[in-house]
């Protein structure tokens, strides 16, 4: 009787695994399972899951990328994005690094903080086997191999179209009654350490090398942000009013600095020459009106390169390891014609 119940049993588990085996592989039930699976819906999609840290929303610039990264993977029904904002604060990024290495996703992108510090995640990320791609901001990092490109704009050369720009066109610009041959120039820094903050640093001194009229009298960091572009231009026109160029890493901080010398009783564009770096649309209205002078384009709208590169990383092909974008610079006199083409 023994051996007759273990028969049958075994008869049993045979025929279910027939009537399983014929159900996952044509009926009607296993195909809807595997419709609705969360990632990889079916095999021949290929969802490719992205992990993007943001550095936060400092300025309207910072926005605008946000708005790009996201609603360009909204239209690629095969990319399914992690989306992180780390609130300007490094180990808030680095945080959601490692948690983008524990989920196990396809493609990790950032905008790193600032240059340095990222070694060790880095180094997490080629060991899990997850290729990183660098955008806006680069890292400081001898071993470039931990990463697969960077994407974005050339900063320093930001820097320096914004100094060529002022000594080309400065003459022409100038008070009449300014009777020194010096012109005293004062500089708002991005954020410290970080990449932007850095090369348009370099860049514009190296785009004035050869202007030795152009005196850089004092530079302060306003962290990107209008409230401290505002706050620090204040100090500035406190301690010396004899300022005849601002040089702002920024447009949001020009844009602060514009307050504080309308405050000053001073005409921003007119007293003061305003030159910045971003090109957004507050920069341009600010044109318009004649408060700024020139902003030097550095565009946000990094969305499609970005999942072009990913896609092509997936296939298996070899990216470059800089991905410039092109872009332009836009003194006060386009400012009315262009205004209504401004993407952001």
């Amino acid at each position: 009787m023994k051996l007759l119940a273990k028969g049958l049993m075994a008869r049993g588990i045979i025929t279910l695994a027939i009537l399983v085996a014929f159900t996952a592989c044509g009926g009607k039930k296993a195909e809807e399972s595997t419709e609705n699976t969360e990632i990889g819906v079916a095999k021949d999609k290929k969802e490719i899951v992205v992990g993007f840290s943001q550095i936060g929303a400092e300025s309207a610039w910072r926005m605008a990328n946000t708005t790009s990264i996201k609603s360009e993977a909204e239209k690629r029904p095969n990319i399914k994005l992690i989306f992180a904002d780390a609130q300007q604060k490094q180990e808030n990024q680095i945080k959601a690094l490692r948690s983008f290495i524990d989920q196990k996703v396809d493609v990790i992108a950032f905008s790193p903080i600032v240059e340095s510090g990222y070694g060790p995640v880095l180094k997490e990320a080629k060991a899990a086997g997850i290729p990183v791609i660098l955008t806006d901001r680069n890292v400081d990092l001898s071993d470039d191999s931990l990463w697969e490109t960077f994407m974005g704009s050339n900063f320093y050369e930001e820097g320096v179209k914004a100094g060529k720009w002022l000594k080309d066109n400065y003459d022409r610009l100038k008070l009449p009654e300014k009777s020194s041959d010096t012109v005293n120039v004062v500089e708002l820094q991005g954020t410290v350490g970080s990449a932007p903050a850095n090369d348009r640093f370099k860049g514009f001194r190296d785009g004035i090398k050869d202007a030795p009229q152009f005196k850089i009298t004092k530079t302060q960091t306003g962290d990107f942000t209008r409230a401290k572009g505002k706050e620090v231009m204040e100090a500035f026109l406190k301690a010396d009013k004899n300022i005849d160029v601002l040089y702002a890493h920024n447009d949001d901080m020009a844009l602060g600095a514009i307050q504080a010398i309308e405050e000053a009783g001073l005409k921003p564009g007119k007293d003061i020459i305003i030159l910045s770096v971003d090109a957004v649309r507050g920069a341009f209205e600010a044109m318009v009106e004649g408060k700024l002078n020139c902003t030097v384009e550095c565009s946000p709208l990094l969305g499609p390169q970005l999942y072009d590169a990913v896609e092509k990383l997936m296939k298996g092909e070899k990216l470059p390891k800089v991905i410039w974008t092109q872009e332009g610079v836009f003194p006060q006199e386009v400012a009315a014609k262009t205004l209504p083409s401004r993407q952001y």
